[in-house]
């Protein structure tokens, strides 16, 4: 028995080495966008989390008295 992978798009199942080398290309294109996509998530939680540090110190910084 082989052990053949398979990839589900749509709900259909395809076996891996029965794809054209353009779908092979268009799935390795998915899987580095979807990493970029990652990358770039995680840039935006670091960068909201340093916006919201600046905004307490603005806030600890503002006069007490206004």
């Amino acid at each position: 028995m082989t052990d053949t992978q398979t990839i589900t798009i749509d709900g259909k199942e395809y076996a891996l080495d029965s794809l054209s080398e353009a779908a092979k290309a268009q799935m390795t294109n998915l899987r580095v966008v979807d990493q970029e996509i990652s990358r770039l998530q995680q840039q935006l939680a670091i960068a909201q989390t340093a916006r919201n540090a600046y905004a307490n110190a603005l806030k600890n910084d503002l006069p007490k008295d206004a």
